[in-house]
């Protein structure tokens, strides 16, 4: 029978009910109090000695039956249903209410102090069951069975059974009554919904243990010495419950490691859903897989694989609350689902313990085994308001930290190409690249401080027909992600090379520069690319310049290195972008066939503001000059920025002080006016205010 708290209508966390809630709480302890003592002021000796064997059995059956209720798989009543009150009705038609009253009350306080239910529960359901049966008892006595312990009253007709019945029916209404106030009073619900909730199920379990008692006194009359036979049929009951938990259990749980598999994290995160969306709460999921796992797989083989992935099973468990739910998927990918967190940091800081916990040597087969990990972190309901989703957002955002290297990343909507919005704009650029229809805009870069133009970088658009100009920032991750970018590099080469191809054959002789990325350079076949596409439109390898950035660097340092080497042996310069943000090595850099730096724009805009910039500005020029390397300042807004950078002795500069990104007929007219004066450095003199639109952004 339900219980305060324990239904499938739970309370609010953490509430302790109001003062009225507490009344009721002492009102049934009071109830109890008094009918436990009229039963035992109304035992006589001789009435308790007539008792005697038969009923010390049934009375031992009820106390077994309240220590070992029968839970069954998929009950909705996780505390089971328990069959001693088959026997406490038994009791209670056979010797009359005291007994029964006593028995009851006695079973239940046993039952509840071994389930270590808190004091207010104990004393709540004390009363709540022997307050439903003195119910019962009163029925029957209006109803003139009226048995004693020296006059017992084993006779069933029936009438006697249409007694019974109604004082089933007394018992349970009295008793979802009685619970159905303490949860009102409790968490703030209506009453009646609380009284009919699962109110079917309750039914069912209750009325079918009742209709026990009535076999029980028919064999307690006849020969009570064959009451131990019940046993039986009992036993096979708690048996077919143990099996169906044993299943249960198979079917929600990973074989392996014990853990929670896919099914059971799915039923955990409706339930937590559910809970937070009552208290107000959050959610977070963190999905995990170990890097390399296949590698240490095969090379010493599925043992030592599953001996691995326990001992991780076992770290994951350690590492978080008991509310917590950890779960196997399959493989070596693993979820937590965290309940209740306070928000993103709560979650990051759960993330980044797990990954500290995994990230200890694993000790197997006398080796030292390393397992890096990689974790993604979606919220509910901050990223999506549907719990089942979670697992998509989590695997985007694992997907991120894999991609860059981070160990952990909080999911972001910007990167996830599976959102409508996104796919639907997947499916434009698709097209538009295979429909040529983005256009180049290119930002001139010029010598400090004479401002002669030196090279132009190339800088994708999308001039989409409902959209208007969309900036790379808002597709290039979504191209990058979806497999396109090959196809969209090889589409601005081919462009950008097309229009140098006009101003070079008109002696302008300014390379341009073209941003590449990691999918790019793993191309075995890239340099080819590159190599034709300069023959096509004619032209030296002086005429285009690659940029990289430091993320590309050293996503693969060593497979970057010989793609890398492949292109400078063409002759075609190497520009290291966005110098300052990323992690290269000096030694990396030291090696590589670049020729120029580019120092990231946060810097530059902000070195005349802040020293700290200022200061790191001054250690790239110097850095770039000690290893012969040009020095290519970005983002320069202002007269004050030009001028800090002639004084640092900064090569080159880039920015909307010089020009802003224009389209390729503009720069042409461009180029012909400033090299033709031979002095770009008069306009730079002059401010320029941005354009309406992103600053320049890598294709």
């Amino acid at each position: 029978m339900a219980e305060p708290g324990n239904g499938s209508r739970r309370p609010v966390a953490g509430a302790v009910g109001g003062w009225w809630f507490w009344a009721w709480v002492a009102f049934c302890g009071l109830l109890a109090v008094l009918l436990l003592g009229l039963s035992v002021s109304r035992l006589t000796a001789d009435e308790a000695v007539a008792l005697g064997a038969p009923f010390a059995l049934i009375a031992g059956l009820v106390l077994i039956a309240e220590l070992r209720p029968v839970v069954t798989a998929g009950a909705y009543d996780p505390q089971g249903v328990t069959i001693s009150t088959a026997f406490v009705f038994a009791i209670l038609f056979y010797w009359g209410p005291w007994p029964a009253l006593l028995v009851h009350g006695l079973g239940v306080v046993l039952g509840e102090i071994a389930k270590r239910k808190p004091v207010w529960k104990i004393v709540f359901n004390t009363g709540q069951y022997v307050g439903s049966l003195a119910v019962s008892a009163l029925i029957l006595w209006l109803a003139g069975l009226r048995p004693t312990p020296t006059h017992p009253s084993g006779d069933i007709d029936a009438h006697t059974l249409l007694v019974m019945a109604v004082s089933w029916a007394a018992y349970f209404l009295m008793n979802l009554a009685m619970v159905a106030t303490a949860i009102s009073l409790r968490t703030g619900t209506r009453w009646w919904d609380d009284f009919v909730d699962d109110i079917d199920y309750y039914a069912i379990t209750t009325f079918a243990v009742l209709a026990l008692s009535p076999v029980v006194v028919v064999v307690t009359k006849a020969s009570w010495g064959l009451i131990p036979l019940l046993l039986l049929p009992l036993f096979l009951v708690y048996k077919t419950a143990s099996i169906s938990l044993e299943k249960e259990h198979a079917a929600m749980h990973d074989a392996l490691t014990g853990l929670a598999n896919r099914k059971r994290l799915i039923e955990m995160m409706a339930l937590a859903g559910e809970e937070a969306g009552r208290t107000g709460g959050a959610v977070a999921l963190c999905l995990l897989d170990l890097d390399r796992f296949k590698e240490i797989n095969d090379t010493l083989g599925h043992h030592t694989g599953d001996r691995l992935l326990e001992i991780a099973a076992n770290r994951l468990a350690r590492a978080v609350r008991p509310e917590d739910t950890v779960a196997r998927l399959g493989g070596d990918e693993f979820a937590v689902l965290l309940t209740d967190v306070k928000g993103p940091a709560d979650a990051l800081e759960a993330a980044e313990r797990i990954r500290g916990l995994l990230s200890e040597p694993f000790h197997l087969d006398g080796m030292a085994l390393q397992v890096e990990t990689s974790i993604g972190v979606a919220l509910h309901p901050e990223h999506t308001d549907s719990v089942p989703r979670l697992l998509q957002l989590a695997d985007v955002a694992m997907y991120q930290a894999k991609e860059e290297r981070t160990g952990v990343e909080l999911y972001r909507q910007e990167r996830d190409i599976h959102t409508p919005d996104r796919l639907d704009l997947l499916g434009s650029v698709r097209r538009a690249i295979e429909n040529d229809e983005l256009e180049m805009h290119f930002q001139p870069a010029v010598s400090v401080p004479a401002g002669r133009p030196v090279g132009v970088e190339a800088l994708v658009r999308w001039n989409h027909p409902e959209r208007g100009l969309i900036f790379p920032d808002v597709f290039l991750d979504l191209v990058e992600q979806s497999g396109l970018m090959r196809q969209l590099t090889h589409l601005v080469l081919a462009k950008s090379l097309a229009r140098a191809a006009q101003w070079w054959h008109a002696g302008i002789e300014v390379p341009v520069a073209v941003n590449v990325s990691v999918r790019d350079l793993s191309d075995a076949k890239f340099a080819d690319v590159v190599a034709g596409l300069l023959r096509e439109h004619d032209l030296p390898a002086q005429a285009l310049k690659l940029e990289i950035t430091e993320h590309v660097l050293m996503a693969d340092p060593g497979r970057m290195t010989h793609a890398l080497e492949s292109i400078g042996r063409l002759g075609v310069d190497l520009s290291l972008d966005d110098f300052g943000t990323g992690y290269s090595s000096l030694v990396h850099l030291k090696r590589l066939p670049v020729s120029e730096l580019k120092v990231d724009r946060s810097f530059v805009q902000r070195m005349t503001s802040d020293p700290d910039d200022a200061a790191i500005v001054r250690s790239i020029v110097d850095l770039g000059h000690s290893l012969g390397l040009r020095v290519v300042a970005e983002g320069v807004e202002t007269i004050e920025s030009w001028h800090a950078l002639e004084a640092l002795g900064c090569d080159l500069a880039q920015g909307y002080l010089i020009s802003r990104p224009v389209p390729g007929d503009e720069v042409i007219r461009w180029l012909a006016a400033h090299v033709a004066t031979g002095d770009a450095a008069g306009n730079a003199m002059q401010p320029v205010h941005p354009a309406p639109e992103a600053v320049a952004a890598r294709p």
